[in-house]
């Protein structure tokens, strides 16, 4: 089954997406049998991925809230921001800031499609079709230049996303792009997979590679090292569920009250401020 966007480009239900196997194991409903299948080998074979996508999830809405709440920062870029799901960027940001703008950049025509039924009706974001690793296409797009103002600070958020660009496509030049085209006092958000060097971790890259021919967990300091030049901001790269966790967001809001299972120390986050 192949269906097509309002601009040519197909959904084909025949091959997983990336997207759709994130939205799957977050309980979401947009995705088809083919992504199911590759979620179930997570869930059967790896049991705590789906752990791994909540604590994401949770922190990428945290850093939003974040920036929204202690920041004059008030224009987002999210980067390979997946098919939408509860707390979107743009939701939490204007929850706190109504006047907060937000792009959000995927190449998956599903999320186009669904990203721009979602926000039609809201005139401070935009969905833009391009490719994260051609940055100056996303910044150049006229509906990326129609909402950010790149002479005033911007939040770029790679959530998730860095991970699945390999070693050669450099995603140290991706950060390093915008790095160089937004002011200083510009926030960076970052979360990845974590290299723990175990069997869990070498089984979760493994399937990633054979499914999508990508997928590069890294330690902490290979995702430090992406945001070289950057003010890394405190408590560093973390595992996700102990980056700046809400009082009373138990279990991790007191580290000391257990220890992480193996699976919440798979996903790191960070975030870093442009110094200035």
């Amino acid at each position: 089954m192949v269906a097509m966007t309002d601009e040519g480009s197909s959904i084909d239900a025949t091959k997983p997406s990336i997207a759709r196997v994130y939205d799957y194991l977050l309980g979401g409903k947009d995705n088809y049998a083919v992504d199911r299948e590759i979620g179930d080998v997570f869930k059967r074979d790896l049991p705590g991925s789906v752990a791994i996508a909540f604590a994401n999830r949770a922190a990428l809405t945290r850093a939003v809230g974040e920036i929204a709440t202690t920041t004059d920062v008030r224009q987002f870029i999210d980067l390979g921001s997946g098919l939408p799901t509860a707390d979107n960027v743009h939701q939490v940001a204007q929850r706190h800031a109504p006047e907060s703008r937000v792009v959000y950049v995927d190449i998956d025509p599903q999320v186009l499609v669904h990203g721009r039924a979602l926000l039609e009706e809201n005139d401070r974001t935009r969905v833009v079709a391009a490719d994260v690793r051609k940055p100056e296409d996303v910044r150049t797009h006229p509906d990326t230049l129609e909402l950010i103002d790149f002479d005033r600070p911007v939040a770029v958020m790679f959530s998730a996303i860095l991970h699945h660009v390999n070693d050669e496509e450099d995603p140290a030049g991706i950060v390093r792009y915008w790095r160089d085209h937004v002011p200083a006092g510009s926030y960076f958000f970052v979360s990845h997979f974590r290299s723990g060097n175990n069997p869990e971790t070498a089984e979760a890259e493994g399937v990633l590679q054979q499914t999508f021919g990508r997928g590069r967990w890294r330690t902490d300091e290979e995702i430090e090292s992406l945001l070289d030049g950057l003010e890394i901001l405190d408590p560093g790269i973390v595992p996700a569920p102990l980056w700046r966790p809400d009082v009373g967001d138990s279990p991790w809001h007191n580290s000391g009250e257990r220890e992480l299972t193996v699976w919440e120390r798979l996903i790191a986050a960070g975030l870093a401020r442009k110094p200035g």
